[in-house]
């Protein structure tokens, strides 16, 4: 069993154009380890971008087929979606090559440095790039190894998921979708919040708990009633001050929240903040964000400076511009309160929010299904739209007995304006009748790698 980084030399990926997988990877080509892998989307004709970046950042890419694979490897990362029956499996097998899951590895590159973990059901990604801007800011040189790219970093012709900074902080994300997040042991934990999501609140909250035992400093949300539950010391904790709510006494809080278009104002303990965002999640996610990197000590209005600057994540609103009056936004959100967060984020911009939403899993989506109908109908205006296309699905086994147009129908019946369009590659010509200047098409989805050409695709044909 490998237990610590300098056991081995030269690890190789299977999967390695995946979002997780290459951030590690990249992560260990940066601290000197030769890296290689395979992907099978190595194997097609297909846009080699991703393999183009991770060759560029002196990682060695092969298709999924054993061609890659040498004596000299001796570490075999996999992740969950990697099967047995892959070939590079079946040689590491036979040769007695150690095998280590990503989440594993990722717990041994965290235990090798000063870690700041960031938790919670929504907003890890958002959270963990503002924390790394802000860390850089203060002079830190941090290290982040995140969940999307940062959109000053894809700027510069990287994925922009992982940084090695020169520093002794590391960002990184915990997940507790896959139950991984109980192998941390940060210096800093951070949770943001607790919803419903992959699993009911009760199997959420067991993994959390261990999450806060094993932290040595622990910072939650205190504005989410969950999230506090778990507060281990409220003046290490954050909240939000709404006008129609008791005022909670916690070290940080956030006040006079302001949405201007496309930009954000607010105040954390008197301090004022400025962000090119949308939504009071964002305020959130920054008032998080600022709140560890004040207990690491770097000042408020260090914090302030490097979030004015903040450029966002890939697909986390991502504002791919206007268009015959009409703002595109491409987002992430794919359980109920990221949906819902995003459609009332759109709503101070323009005077019509038009949502398309593409759900992923039938599982999750039937698990989900009457959150998702509550959370999303709780978060339209009577003038405000809904569209689904259908499941999407990245095989396997899975019972296919439900299907968006169920969502929609139920929608429907709650008096929301809910429209089913089964084939996405026909929502903008079925849509178009409903756009109108000074409104927002706001594209929702997760998981499917092509989402991102889609959301462009109708941009450029609006």
């Amino acid at each position: 069993m490998t237990t610590t980084l300098q056991e081995f030399s030269r690890p190789f990926f299977i999967g390695v154009a995946g979002t997780g997988m290459s951030a590690l990877a990249q992560y260990l080509q940066g601290i000197g380890k030769q890296v290689s892998g395979s992907d099978r989307q190595f194997n097609t004709n297909t846009s080699q971008t991703i393999r183009v970046q991770l060759e560029e950042a002196g990682i060695s890419c092969y298709p999924q087929d054993g061609s890659g694979f040498d004596s000299s490897i001796d570490l075999v990362v996999v992740s969950t979606a990697i099967e047995p029956t892959v070939p590079e499996v079946k040689i590491a097998q036979e040769r007695g090559i150690p095998i280590i899951h990503r989440a594993a590895l990722l717990a041994l590159i965290a235990s090798s440095k000063k870690t700041i973990a960031v938790a919670g059901t929504s907003g890890k990604s958002t959270t963990a790039a503002m924390l790394f801007d802000i860390l850089e800011e203060g002079g830190y040189a941090p290290s982040i190894i995140s969940g999307a790219g940062l959109t000053r970093i894809i700027q510069q012709g990287k994925i922009g998921n992982a940084v090695v900074g020169k520093g002794e902080w590391l960002v990184i994300e915990a997940d507790e979708s896959d139950g991984s997040i109980v192998q941390y042991h940060p210096e800093i934990g951070l949770l943001l919040n607790i919803d419903k999501d992959h699993d009911e609140i009760s199997t959420l909250l067991t993994l959390f708990q261990k999450f806060r035992s094993q932290s040595q400093y622990f910072t939650v949300n205190q504005s989410h009633a969950i999230a506090a539950s778990l507060s281990r010391d409220s003046n290490r904790d954050f909240s939000v001050h709404y006008s129609d709510a008791s005022t909670i006494t916690v070290g940080y809080q956030a006040s006079d929240f302001l949405q201007k278009g496309l930009q954000i104002q607010f105040k954390v303990n008197g301090v004022p903040f400025e962000l090119e965002q949308v939504g009071v999640h964002n305020m959130e996610n920054a008032l998080a964000a600022t709140t560890v990197a004040h207990q690491v000590g770097i000042p408020l209005s260090t914090a302030a400076n490097a979030l004015k600057k903040y450029q966002g994540i890939y697909r986390r609103h991502q504002i791919l511009g206007k268009k015959n009056g009409v703002w595109v936004i491409d987002d992430y959100a794919h359980n109920p309160a990221k949906c819902a967060a995003a459609i009332s984020a759109c709503q101070p911009v323009a005077s019509k929010v038009i949502a398309w939403f593409q759900p992923h899993g039938y599982k999750p989506t039937r698990f989900l299904r009457h959150d998702f109908v509550q959370s999303i109908a709780a978060s339209l205006r009577p003038q405000d739209e809904i569209w689904m296309s259908e499941i999407y699905y990245a095989g396997g086994t899975a019972v296919k007995d439900i299907s968006a147009a169920d969502l929609i129908t139920d929608l429907q019946e709650l008096g929301v304006k809910a429209f089913f369009v089964e084939d996405r590659n026909t929502f903008l010509s079925a849509v178009r009748a409903s756009l109108q200047p000074d409104s927002v098409l706001l594209l929702m989805g997760a998981r499917d790698p092509s989402l991102e050409q889609f959301s462009k695709e109708v941009f450029n044909q609006l």
